[in-house]
C-alpha cells in the first residue's frame, strides 16, 4: 500500500523532499503545510496536493497521512515531532541535526515506541555513492586501520542568510556553523572512521553578527587510537568550495570532496573507483547541490522498513552518538578542555530554551 507523506515546514528543502518522494514507487506526498502559507503553496501547486498554515487543521482534513516530515527549525522538531507522534500517530521523519538536545532524543524514542509509530533521521550524505564506498572498503579491510581523519568544510553564509529568519544563528534553533552546516560530517567521523573517544575545540564567529560560532577548528582522538581534526566554516567568501574527509589508513589513502561529500577524489587501493563512485551535484536546482541525491534511498529505505522488508539503517544509538559527539566539541568550547564523548554531556548553550522564538513557531489548535 502506497504511503502518504505530509510535509511540516516547506523552507529551502522542502522541495528536496517532494522531488525525492517523487522519484519512487510507494510514497507519494499527500499535503504540505508552513505557517507562511504561501510557502506551502508553491508545492501544492508544483505536486498537486492541498496547502495548509495549521498543521492541526492539516491532519483532520486528509487523515490517511502516514508519514509526517518535520522541516522546522531545528529548535522546533521535538516539540512538533513528538505531537505529531502522541496526538495524531504519525510516524515522523526528522530533518538534521534530528533534535538540539541529547535528552530529547531518548523522550522521543520513548514516545514513539509507546505509541507504535518508527522516528527516522536524515543523514542523507550517508548515502552518498563515495560514502557507500568508503564505508563498505572499511567493513572488507581494504584501507586497513584508521590513523588521521581531516574534515573541512569551507562554506558561505553572509550576514543576509542569517536574517532571512528569527531562528536562524541561534543557540535555541539553529546551532552555528558544526551543528547546521557540518553535522553530516560529523556523523560521517563516527559512521566511517568509527567511535571518537575525546575532543578539543575552538569555536568564533568571524563572519557575521551572530550569537553562534561560524568558524571551528578541533581535534578528535579516536577508541582506536586514530587521531581526527575538524576545520569547518561558513565565514568563506564569496561561495561555498568544499566539504570535504580524508582517511589516512595503514594500507592507503581516501579522500572524499565535492560541495557536499559527493566525490570520491583519491582511493588508492582501486583508484579506477574514483570516477564510479562520484556524483555531480552541481545539476541539482534551487540549492540541492548541497543537499544531493541521498534523501531518494533515505525515502525507499522508509518505505521498506514500514513493509517490513528491511530495517531503517539509523536507529536510536546511532542518532544519539552522533548527537553525543555533537554536543562533545560544543562542551570543549565551553570549558576550554578536553571532552570525553561517552559522558554523554549536554552543551550548555546548544538547543537551550527560548519561548520567545519557539512562540513564532508554534501552531495553535483551531478551537
Amino acid at each position: 500500500m502506497e504511503k502518504n507523506v505530509a510535509l511540516i515546514g516547506c523552507g529551502r528543502i522542502a522541495g528536496h523532499h517532494c522531488k525525492s518522494i517523487a522519484a519512487i514507487d510507494g510514497i507519494r506526498v499527500a499535503a504540505v503545510c508552513d505557517l507562511e502559507l504561501s510557502k506551502a503553496s508553491i508545492y501544492s501547486r508544483e505536486f498537486d496536493v492541498p496547502a495548509f498554515n495549521n498543521y492541526h487543521e492539516m491532519f483532520k482534513k486528509v487523515p490517511d497521512i502516514d508519514i509526517a516530515a518535520i522541516i522546522t527549525p531545528s529548535g522546533m522538531h521535538y516539540e512538533h515531532a513528538t505531537d505529531v507522534i502522541q496526538r495524531y500517530k504519525k510516524h515522523v521523519i526528522i530533518e538534521k541535526p534530528t533534535f538540539m538536545r541529547l535528552n530529547q532524543v531518548a523522550k522521543a524514542y520513548e514516545i514513539a515506541k509507546t505509541a507504535n509509530k518508527r522516528i527516522f533521521p536524515v543523514f542523507q550524505n550517508r548515502y552518498n555513492k563515495a560514502v557507500v564506498r568508503l564505508r563498505r572498503a572499511f567493513d572488507n579491510g581494504e584501507l586497513g586501520e584508521v590513523r588521521l581523519v581531516s574534515v573541512r568544510l569551507r562554506w558561505c553564509r553572509p550576514e543576509r542568510y542569517y536574517n532571512l529568519a528569527p531562528w536562524r544563528g541561534t543557540f535555541s534553533h539553529d546551532g552555528g556553523a558544526l551543528t547546521n552546516q557540518t553535522i553530516h560530517h560529523i556523523d560521517l567521523l563516527r559512521h566511517l572512521g568509527g567511535e571518537v573517544e575525546k575532543v578539543n575545540a575552538t569555536m568564533r564567529t568571524l563572519g557575521a553578527r551572530i550569537e553562534v560560532e561560524d568558524s571551528v577548528v578541533a581535534t578528535a582522538i579516536y577508541k582506536s587510537g586514530a587521531l581526527g581534526t575538524i576545520e569547518a566554516t561558513t565565514a568563506a567568501r564569496p561561495d561555498d568550495f568544499e566539504a570535504s574527509i580524508s582517511f589516512v589508513c595503514a594500507k592507503g589513502l581516501a579522500q572524499i570532496g565535492g560541495i557536499a561529500v559527493n566525490e570520491l577524489q583519491v582511493f588508492t587501493p582501486e583508484p579506477t573507483a574514483c570516477q564510479i563512485n562520484s556524483e555531480d551535484f552541481s545539476r541539482i536546482k534551487n540549492h540541492g547541490a548541497v543537499y544531493g541525491f541521498g534523501h531518494t534511498g533515505m525515502y525507499q529505505d522508509i518505505v521498506a522498513d514500514l513493509n517490513g522488508e528491511i530495517g531503517f539503517p539509523l536507529d536510536r544509538k546511532d542518532c544519539i552518538k552522533t548527537l553525543g559527539l555533537l554536543h562533545a566539541f560544543y562542551r570543549s568550547d565551553e570549558t576550554n578542555s578536553w571532552v570525553n564523548v561517552d559522558d554523554q554531556m549536554e552543551s550548555s548553550r546548544l538547543g537551550t530554551e527560548n519561548g520567545e522564538i519557539s512562540n513564532l513557531y508554534r501552531t495553535p489548535e483551531p478551537k
